[in-house]
């Protein structure tokens, strides 16, 4: 008799036009699992902030990610794995955004700046300007190694996804 995988709540993350919701939707495909864009839980302030290219500080973004850890929680309450595209910029965020009980899979997207500039000079449909790059590159802390599937969005995406699942499954 084979019991059923636990619940997970996996989070792809990294700056913005790394991808993280294209590899976000492909993972919660191939898990069979809901999808959530962390970008579609801000409060509107803090989207006409980003509208107007200024970037949030952490007071901004404590409401939002209280929601994102109420929200993954839930999932896991009711016993359903999720994937997050969320940018989980700072290792405070990333606590903060631990539900009570649980461990976070950490899926990490990273890339050259010229390349992520380049992506983010091409996207039409976001919100987030592409001025906004440097700001979050200066925010990030990379997580470590042995927290996060390292993923180089250089590669393919189908590359990016099968070691995303890879990663998951394992776990």
């Amino acid at each position: 008799m084979n019991n059923p995988p636990a619940p997970q709540a996996i989070v792809v993350m990294g700056v913005c036009g790394t991808g993280k919701s294209t590899i976000g939707h492909g993972l919660a495909d191939a898990l069979g699992c809901p999808y959530a864009d962390a970008d579609d839980y801000h409060p509107p302030a803090n989207v006409a902030k980003m509208q107007a290219g200024i970037a949030l500080h952490d007071a901004d973004r404590e409401p939002w990610l209280d929601r994102l850890r109420e929200m993954m929680a839930s999932h896991l309450a009711e016993g359903r794995s999720i994937v997050v595209a969320c940018s989980a910029l700072r290792e405070v965020y990333r606590t903060r955004l631990q539900p009570s009980g649980h461990s976070l899979v950490w899926i990490y997207l990273h890339g050259d700046r010229d390349l992520l500039a380049q992506r983010l000079h091409a996207r039409t449909d976001h919100y987030m300007p592409p001025e906004l790059l440097d700001s979050q590159l200066a925010t990030l802390e990379v997580p470590a190694p042995a927290d996060a599937l390292w993923c180089d969005v250089a590669s393919s995406p189908a590359t990016l996804l099968a070691a995303a699942v890879d990663y998951v499954r394992a776990r």
